[in-house]
């Protein structure tokens, strides 16, 4: 009769440690590619952020110098109309025509200064809306990076201790770290505490 070699309850114990140790440092990595990707998304909403910020207030200068000369040229074609009126009849036809093609010139400018502030204006307002996008986005990475980086820590305590429970608290901080990163990315839903 063939001998059956009952297995040691120790190396029994010892092989299912391994295992649990190899596969929660095998899912801890995981969790180290998912805090990346979140740091990724954190650091690019807030570059793209500061960027359309700084971009709106250019757009808005270069808004503010356009009324500024629409304003000089509106004050100046109400100055040669004032004049015109004033002089009336007593104005020769040379310095007339003169006055009219001032006038006629200025009010073309003024009205290329209007429709020029208006593009800029609406220029201004789209990057003001990427900014608060990304602004909208940056909370949500932040959080994520805090709760995976929790994550990794409860997983390495996990493999330290071999308490399945601590592992199981890892998993699901990881989930949530990972559903907050998702909706960093996409923005599926708005979790007003997390608004500015």
């Amino acid at each position: 009769m063939a001998e059956v070699e009952i297995p040691n309850v120790e190396e029994l114990e010892e092989l299912r440690t391994k295992a649990f140790t190899k596969r929660t440092a095998l899912i801890t990595a995981i969790f180290a590619v998912i805090l990346a990707i979140s740091a990724l998304g954190g650091n690019k909403s807030s570059k793209e952020m500061l960027m359309s910020q700084q971009q709106s207030s250019d757009q808005w200068a270069f808004y503010q110098a356009k009324v500024i000369r629409e304003h000089l040229y509106r004050n100046e074609k109400s100055r040669l109309e004032a004049d015109l009126i004033e002089r009336g009849d007593a104005m020769n036809s040379a310095a007339r025509s003169h006055y009219q093609a001032l006038l006629k010139k200025t009010g073309e400018e003024e009205a290329r200064y209007n429709s020029e502030k208006k593009e800029l204006e609406q220029e201004a307002k789209k990057l003001e809306h990427e900014r608060d996008i990304n602004r909208d986005k940056l909370p949500y990475f932040e959080y994520a990076e805090v709760i995976l980086q929790i994550s990794i820590v409860l997983a390495s305590i996990s493999i330290l201790s071999s308490l399945r429970a601590i592992f199981y608290f890892s998993l699901i901080a990881a989930l949530l770290g990972t559903l907050l990163t998702l909706n960093g990315y996409f923005l599926l839903s708005k979790i007003p505490f997390f608004m500015p």
